[in-house]
């Protein structure tokens, strides 16, 4: 009894050892012998190396010695040989040796199983079996004569460490890596085969160059720029950093030139100044590109809140040289002649007529307006009071954005709400207009009515996209030419906020399809 039970667990530990050395092994390709032909002397002799190298194997897993190198017997008697019934030393003999005590469940299954692998590996009549082989160290089943005995295919080591119906461990398929092991082997490896690691499913990689861009860092924020943390090069505050976002929206690239229009048809509602501060903040922020275009029928009030810089032409001027600056090979330069320029605010303005001899029409605004949005991208529009004029009628019709100028005062709201119940009835274009509308609240001293601001900001908040606060200004109070840089930092941001409200607007019209 302690012999068979001994010899079951040997069988069983060979078992185990002979499955983890063939799966850390790679399978050797192995051909199929043509019966009809004897194979060559050197086959014979390579096939009969490989038989020996397979039966000097060592049952705990030690690696074959090559064929050249003198076995283990012929060493001198001063080096033992090794054991063979304890592990050899290795680096994972410790992960492959047996528990000294087993259960006697453990004991009767390994007989069981030990005898189920003798009976299946029997040899054959008249075959002679290693004297330390199970079923995994069988030759390879050529005779004396080095023919396949029964047409038998020579099986590599992976092919004798499968099992029968797909369990590794037995003969009859390979065992690959992530295979569950057999019941005999995990009694050995309870936590899997070391250094066997689970394949795992390929992922599916994108090399998409939006999908690259976004995958890469973000750019470190830049240090503050202004008060105790610029000087201690520290990241800015929230009022920094919110500036920094509406400067950087104000700059958004839009695809094609776009049109804003400033319009309420009551006078002193504050068209001009907000038509002048809107048309500097977009061109602080955007670096030039932005044209303010004082379009009243009759006579505006813009050439007196503007620098008189390089030139006293108007409307009427460009009108006349139409001709010559719609040529192909027309210039920048030669439009520029007839606007003046802002340098604070880095803007271009356009003045209406000083006399009352030439009322623009709507073909004269057509002409004017495809002629600078061929060299302007932004066109800042300001309208006069006359809704009925056909100027101001195409002025609406050419807008991407609306921005309608109030003061808290109920003249200049009431005349507000009038023009936004006129437009709602003219169709879903300026219903959709009103909707992307920004209300520009600038009042002057003296201007602000609580009771008036309390019953009309809920109006105007549900109506419109926002509503902006701009503070009061004595600078623009003086009502003499708007210098950017001689306003108050709070009028100036919110001026940028304006601009930023008003980007974010247009950028929804431009994607939303009509």
């Amino acid at each position: 009894m302690t012999d068979s039970h001994t010899s079951g667990q040997h069988k069983d530990r060979e078992a185990a050892a002979a499955e983890v050395r063939r799966m850390w092994q790679p399978t050797p390709s192995w051909t199929q012998p043509d019966p009809n032909q004897s194979p060559d002397a050197d086959q014979v002799e390579e096939t009969d190396e490989q038989e020996d190298a397979l039966s000097r194997t060592d049952l705990w897993g030690v690696a074959p010695k090559p064929v050249d190198q003198p076995a283990p017997w012929t060493q001198p008697q001063s080096q033992p040989a090794p054991s063979w019934t304890q592990p050899a030393a290795e680096s994972g003999a410790a992960s492959w040796s047996q528990p000294e005590e087993q259960d006697d469940e453990l004991a009767v299954d390994g007989e069981a199983a030990s005898a189920g692998a003798a009976d299946s590996a029997a040899p054959e009549a008249g075959q002679s079996t290693p004297v330390f082989g199970g079923s995994s160290f069988h030759g390879s089943g050529h005779d004396q004569q080095g023919q396949p005995q029964g047409g038998q295919v020579p099986q590599g080591p992976a092919q004798h460490a499968a099992g029968p119906a797909g369990q590794p461990g037995q003969p009859g398929q390979p065992v690959q890596p992530g295979q569950p092991l057999s019941q005999a082997a995990q009694q050995f490896f309870p936590q899997g085969v070391p250094g066997q690691q689970a394949q795992q499913p390929p992922q599916n990689l994108s090399y998409r160059a939006d999908e690259l861009i976004q995958a890469l860092p973000l750019p470190r924020e830049a240090p503050a720029e202004r008060g105790v943390r610029s000087v201690l090069k520290l990241r800015p505050g929230s009022s920094e950093r919110s500036e920094r976002i509406a400067r950087a929206t104000a700059a958004t690239a839009f695809r094609r030139p776009v049109t804003i229009v400033v319009a309420n048809p009551k006078g002193g509602s504050g068209k001009t100044p907000t038509t002048l501060l809107l048309s500097g903040a977009l061109g602080q922020a955007r670096g030039g590109g932005v044209v303010a275009w004082d379009n009243n029928e009759l006579r505006g009030n813009m050439h007196l809140r503007t620098h008189d810089t390089n030139s006293r032409s108007t409307v009427t001027d460009m009108l006349q040289a139409m001709p010559m600056l719609t040529q192909p090979d027309a210039r920048l330069g030669d439009v520029a002649a007839y606007l003046r320029h802002q340098v604070a605010g880095q803007y271009d303005v356009l003045t209406s007529a000083t006399t009352t001899y030439a009322q623009i029409e709507a073909k004269d605004f057509d002409q004017i307006h495809r002629l600078l949005s061929r060299f302007y991208k932004v066109l800042v529009i300001d309208t006069g009071n006359n809704e009925g004029s056909s100027n101001w009628r195409e002025a609406m019709k050419a807008a991407d954005a609306l921005v309608i100028p109030i003061k808290w005062k109920s003249l200049s709201c009431a005349a507000a709400v009038q023009m936004l119940e006129e437009l709602d009835n003219q169709g879903p274009e300026a219903q959709r207009l009103i909707r992307r509308a920004i209300i520009a609240v600038s009042n002057g001293p003296g201007d602000v009515n609580k009771e008036v601001e309390k019953q009309l900001r809920p109006y105007f908040e549900s109506r419109a996209a926002a509503v902006v606060d701009i503070p009061t200004d004595m600078h623009i109070a003086a009502e003499g030419p708007l210098d950017h840089s001689a306003l108050q930092p709070g009028t100036r941001r919110a001026a940028l906020e304006l601009a930023a409200r008003v980007s974010e607007q247009i950028t929804i019209a431009l994607n939303t399809p009509r």
